[in-house]
């Protein structure tokens, strides 16, 4: 019989993908710096800075991470890099974040529900979509003002 515990360290091992981290490039690095580290609560954790300042960097908010790396003078595209990308943060309280993001005077949608989940979207400066996303029991396709206005 196997030790208690031991059947979780077997899995574990077994276990190859620990963790997916999007990696966008931007065309204005402190402009995203700014959207991610101060609008959206994300702590620098390490950049790189071939030529003086920050050219790539990793991000981390509670758990979850990013990566930003700023298009090299003559390699941006056409459009705007983020176009047709959206990313989903599974939380524990989409509408808390809602609530956090207007106080900071970002432009989240209005939460919606859609699929058991609250779900609320902000784009960031180059078009990236970010949903965060919380389980819930309320109807499907219910728009947050309705739900406030009958609690």
């Amino acid at each position: 019989m196997a030790e208690p515990g031991q059947a979780i360290i077997e899995h574990m091992n077994e276990v190859n993908l620990k963790q997916v981290v999007p990696f966008f490039m931007v065309t204005d690095m402190d402009r995203s710096i700014a959207f991610y580290v101060d609008g959206l609560g994300f702590e620098l954790k390490t950049d790189w800075r071939p030529r003086g300042r920050i050219e790539w960097c990793y991000l981390e908010r509670e758990g979850v991470a990013l990566m930003l790396q700023e298009y090299r003078e003559g390699l941006r595209p056409m459009e705007k890099p983020g176009v047709g990308v959206s990313i989903c943060f599974i939380c524990q309280d989409a509408l808390k974040l809602y609530t956090e993001f207007l106080k900071k005077e970002l432009q989240p949608k209005e939460p919606f529900v859609g699929n058991n989940m609250w779900v609320t979207s902000i784009g960031d400066p180059d078009g990236y979509k970010l949903d965060f996303e919380s389980p819930t029991e309320v109807a499907e396709e219910t728009k947050y003002r309705d739900w406030i206005d009958k609690k």
